[in-house]
């Protein structure tokens, strides 16, 4: 059996501590200011859906969302995906400053591919923000 499974990996560094950088990824209300393309986000409990631009909702699954670990993770549960999971990793690199890793597995494989594209435009775009200290 030949599996369709793809899987990306983005990364940034970002010139702020790590606990505000994983306060502001953690919060998973707050996608729309530093992922381009997306405009809103809902969260009920462990779901949220997400709104793009275009109109178009995407459901969402949040898997984890450790505080401690600075890790958030959630699966797109819209039926585009066969299997759909999303990691961001804030780590602390001790000297005031943190990077971003933002991987994310997908069925069918070029759903990460369109993902990884996003992701980087995402992670450049929290990265400017965030150092521009908002």
């Amino acid at each position: 059996m030949r599996t369709e499974r793809g899987s990306v990996r983005r990364h940034v560094r970002i010139a702020r501590p790590a606990a505000e950088v994983g306060a502001r990824i953690g919060d998973p209300t707050r996608i729309a200011e530093w992922f381009p393309g997306i405009v809103s986000a809902t969260v009920d409990g462990s779901q949220r859906v997400v709104t793009t631009g275009a109109g178009v909702t995407m459901p969402e699954e949040i898997v984890t969302h450790d505080d401690v670990q600075r890790r958030f993770q959630y699966r797109i549960t819209a039926p585009m995906f066969r299997e759909h999971l999303s990691t961001l990793d804030v780590v602390d690199l001790g000297d005031g400053t943190s990077v971003v890793i933002y991987s994310a597995d997908a069925d069918p494989a070029t759903m990460a591919l369109v993902i990884a594209g996003a992701a980087g435009n995402a992670l450049e775009c929290l990265a400017a923000t965030m150092n521009e200290g908002s």
